[in-house]
């Protein structure tokens, strides 16, 4: 391991010494379920290396999972911070937090002190390890030897969430298949094909704020349990299992999909995008039938950030570098295909007016998850004919790395994201300890362990979307307004007359500057804060993903009529339901580019580039993959441009 890492054993110790600002104690976080020492030992996933990895990189769960961010969910320096913050606000609030991202440890009693620092090597470098989800159980299984080991626990989960996991003390590995033979005792289970089981951690509430009669959230009495561990009585952290509960997404069929879901037409459930199905060996053995329907175990989300400074503090032989990068790919193609743009521009007086329509493609919100730092934001620029930016909001500084929250016209930027906040009684509390070094203030915070309150959340609905089921789950727009069935959001531009050509992109960013100065800045205990930020310095500042974009030239509002298309371009046949004959008659030679538009003026190809010579020429277009309709061909010359409609049957 790298200096950096063996810092971290140091300040872990360090780290527990100090005095919480909030005086909570472990069984503030108490939740049920299988509790320490509850369920026996965990093999170490190299073990599992043996039968299910090693043999092919696109399709065993060894190599895609050790690209994922499940494998590395305990040595995410990002998290390692936060974690820090967390126990730094609320004593023994780290709990909760390693229950999700080192379950093995938690379960086998290495949990306290809350900061981590009795973990050992592999609940570090294991994260959410293969031992630990192959033997969950439901908690509402009715299956006979699985109510016989709950009847044994003191407090049997009735909902999925929190980290309220049920694992077998028996070794008995569970998974989606009941025809398999295997070297180990095994067992078919229908919960690994059910989004219930990723709901286990990405639902999250904070068990020391319970929901007041007048809907605000107050502190629980400190040093007990919460009364009712209903995860919709608690302050909401995160909801992205319930954002798919209450979405389209959740029906027998499901939804539609040609980019998430692998073999699967369909998508319905959080495996079937997050591990889509693939074509593969789910072992190494002879015996191994080739599986259509094989889950790839990448269970990719949308971060790119962390695994490049994973690759930084870890060498080759202690992390698989090449795992990391397929990881990352997967990852963009996620974030490349989790929203679709549709941008229109009209002529309005003094200038033009741009919309731009931000597609949800996913079953929860976009984006969703953990709210602290992540953020997707519209970048808009217009272009002069000479192509100089004349108009730009959400412009982004990649040196200084600071998102600019206004446009050319002092208007915000539209950007998507959750902030959370704490209450002026928390504040007040916080403050009175006399070992208090900071000052909170109520209002909008980072201090999630502390946050009681959703100051915005304007992040896009799933498709399915009503608001009366996202406020019974907690996800109620904040701040921001959607119609019940919607599932896109348009946002308004008003550009100068001089605009020539507009672009718009739509971006994603894992963590925010202003979040990694927080976790800097805040840190009074060790060097974990100061260690991520010398990271993200260094290494991209948290490059923001480039997820889709679209652009439009104005000057096709207009056809041009100065020029007799008819002896000068003639197009046929039109109507064209397959060859398009496009015979040209020019008097000298130009460079021609014929591009193809939506009556929007949205851009979708580039048909050819090509020098025309004198006299009669005859090319062949052949539109495929084009939906019924009306389009705009441009013809673009070297001293002028032309258009003409096409209609596509």
């Amino acid at each position: 391991m790298k200096n950096l890492d063996i810092k971290i054993v140091v300040v872990f110790i360090i780290s527990y010494l100090f005095l919480s600002w909030v005086t909570t104690t472990i069984d503030d976080f108490f939740m049920p379920g299988s509790q320490p020492l509850d369920s026996g030992v965990f093999t170490a996933s190299t073990t599992c290396d043996n039968c299910h990895g090693d043999y092919d990189v696109n399709s065993e769960p060894a190599y895609t999972w050790r690209g994922s961010m499940m494998s590395h969910s305990m040595r995410d320096p990002l998290y390692l911070a936060s974690l820090t913050i967390a126990n730094q606000d609320a004593a023994e609030a780290g709990d909760l937090c390693i229950r999700c991202h080192s379950p093995s440890g938690w379960l086998e009693g290495r949990s306290e002190p809350t900061d981590g620092s009795m973990l050992n090597s592999i609940d570090m470098e294991e994260g959410v390890t293969c031992h630990f989800c192959h033997r969950m159980i439901d908690p509402l299984s009715t299956d006979q030897d699985d109510l016989d080991y709950m009847a044994t626990l003191s407090h049997v989960p009735t909902q999925h969430g929190n980290g309220m996991f049920v694992v077998d003390t028996q070794d008995i590995r569970r998974g989606p298949y009941d025809n398999i033979q295997v070297n180990h005792a095994y067992k078919y289970d229908s919960f690994y094909q059910e989004s219930e089981m990723c709901g286990t951690c990405h639902d999250v509430s904070n068990p020391v704020f319970s929901k007041a009669p007048d809907g605000t959230y107050q502190p629980n009495t400190l040093g007990q349990a919460t009364l009712d561990f209903d995860k919709y009585e608690m302050f909401p952290v995160e909801r992205t299992y319930s954002e798919w509960l209450m979405s389209a997404y959740n029906s027998p069929t499901g939804i539609p999909s040609t980019a998430f879901g692998g073999n699967k037409a369909n998508v319905a459930s959080c495996q079937d995008c997050h591990m889509p199905d693939v074509t593969g060996k789910g072992a190494n053995k002879n015996y191994a039938p080739i599986r259509s329907d094989l889950g790839q175990h990448d269970m990719t989300g949308g971060n790119t950030f962390i695994p490049e400074l994973l690759k930084v503090q870890y060498d080759t032989n202690e992390i698989d570098h090449d795992a990391l990068d397929a990881g990352i790919s997967r990852a963009e193609y996620m974030l490349q295909n989790a929203a679709t743009m549709n941008l229109n521009v009209v002529t309005i007086e003094n200038g033009f007016e741009a919309s731009v329509e931000i597609i949800n493609e996913t079953g929860h919100k976009l984006p969703s998850g953990y709210p602290e730092g992540r953020r997707m934001w519209i970048n808009l620029e217009a272009y002069d004919s000479n192509d100089n930016v004349i108009w730009e909001s959400g412009a982004y500084d990649s040196v200084t790395a600071t998102l600019n929250k206004k446009d050319t016209d002092n208007n915000d930027t539209k950007i998507y994201e959750c902030k959370l906040g704490m209450s002026q009684g928390v504040a007040d509390a916080a403050n009175a300890n006399e070992s208090n070094t900071d000052t909170y203030t109520a209002g909008e915070s980072f201090h999630f362990a502390l946050n009681n309150m959703v100051v915005k959340d304007n992040r896009i609905p799933p498709r399915g979307f009503t608001n009366a089921n996202f406020e019974s789950i907690q996800a109620a727009p904040v701040g921001y307004s959607y119609p019940d069935g919607a599932f896109s959001d348009i946002t308004n531009y008003t550009l100068p007359p001089e605009t020539f050509k507009v672009e718009a992109k739509l971006y994603y960013q894992t963590a925010s500057k202003e979040y990694i100065e927080f976790l800097r800045d805040k840190n009074y205990t060790n060097s974990l804060g100061n260690d991520l930020y010398n990271l993200w310095f260094n290494h991209g500042k948290s490059e923001p993903e480039e997820m889709v974009e679209a652009e439009f030239y104005t000057d096709v509002l207009s056809l041009n009529h100065e020029i007799d298309l008819n002896s000068y371009i003639k197009v046929y046949p039109n109507p064209a339901s397959d060859n398009v004959s496009i015979n040209f008659n020019l008097n000298e030679s130009k460079n021609l580019t014929l591009d193809i538009y939506s009556l929007t003026g949205s851009k979708i190809e580039t048909v050819f580039k090509y020098i025309m010579l004198t006299g009669n020429q005859t090319l062949k277009w052949k539109p495929i993959n084009y939906a019924s309709g009306t389009y705009i061909m441009k013809f673009d010359f070297e001293d002028k441009s032309v258009s003409r409609y096409i209609i596509i049957n």
